[in-house]
């Protein structure tokens, strides 16, 4: 007998908001919108899904302030992701790190609800100083590889996804999926959690990858430096896409 869902939040940074992921409107999708889809297709009763994430976080505001609003919600089943963004800091400890997201884990698992743990996925093949990030994020997936399996935990490891390195599931900033990307990760979620994998999760609306040009380093990597180094996020003054638990509508046929 498959077990089922009724609700589903998920929490974490841009990975999880479903940046790379834009619709036409500007508004962006994502893997976790998809997880919730297939979930809700997948049950014989109405399913509620909530996304907290918000783009530019650090770990430590994702298993503080989003953990205590996603447990206060009560779902059946969270996703958790998070540390992607302490790994392109200057300087990271990456155990402690990995102790927050299982200290993270731990607390959801004893609230009663169903935790899947998912590692992000690998973009450093297609981005500057690739190498010391894919060090850093390998050291991440596998120490929560080392810590697991844990009971009330699914455990999705994007980061061994060999074809997701692949730059057709890259957005034009090289360093978020783009609308195919997401569509593998949720596909991999739902995998795990044994659900069936909607067979048109919805459209794609990817551009051309973009090319390690001088408009690249404008557009996307300058930015990105200028707000390191003077303490903004791409995500400040960001509310959650989806702050309540609200019906999933699977689309009219």
């Amino acid at each position: 007998m498959r077990i089922t869902y009724p609700s589903y939040v998920a929490i974490g940074d841009s990975f999880t908001e479903g940046v790379g992921d834009e619709r036409p409107d500007g508004s962006v999708r994502g893997w976790a919108d998809l997880v919730a889809l297939g979930l809700a297709l997948a049950s014989p009763e109405p399913v509620r899904y909530a996304n907290l994430a918000i783009r530019g976080r650090l770990l430590a505001p994702i298993v503080t302030n989003q953990l205590d609003a996603a447990i206060a919600l009560s779902p059946a089943l969270l996703s958790i992701n998070g540390g992607g963004n302490d790994i392109l800091r200057p300087r990271v400890a990456v155990g402690q790190v990995a102790d927050a997201l299982e200290a993270a884990v731990d607390r959801a698992v004893a609230s009663g609800i169903h935790v899947i743990l998912t590692s992000g996925a690998n973009p450093t093949r297609h981005i500057p100083l690739g190498a010391l990030i894919g060090r850093r994020g390998e050291q991440l997936a596998q120490a929560m590889r080392d810590r697991l399996p844990k009971h009330g935990v699914t455990f999705v490891d994007n980061w061994a996804d060999a074809e997701l390195t692949e730059s057709r599931y890259w957005s034009r900033d090289k360093l978020h999926l783009n609308s195919r990307g997401h569509e593998r990760v949720a596909s991999n979620v739902l995998a795990a959690l044994e659900v069936p994998i909607p067979d048109a999760a919805g459209e794609h609306f990817d551009g051309d990858p973009a090319q390690r040009t001088a408009a690249y380093w404008r557009e996307h990597v300058l930015p990105w430096i200028g707000r390191r180094l003077t303490g903004r996020s791409s995500g400040d003054n960001r509310a959650p896409k989806i702050a309540t638990l609200t019906r999933v509508e699977p689309p009219r046929s």
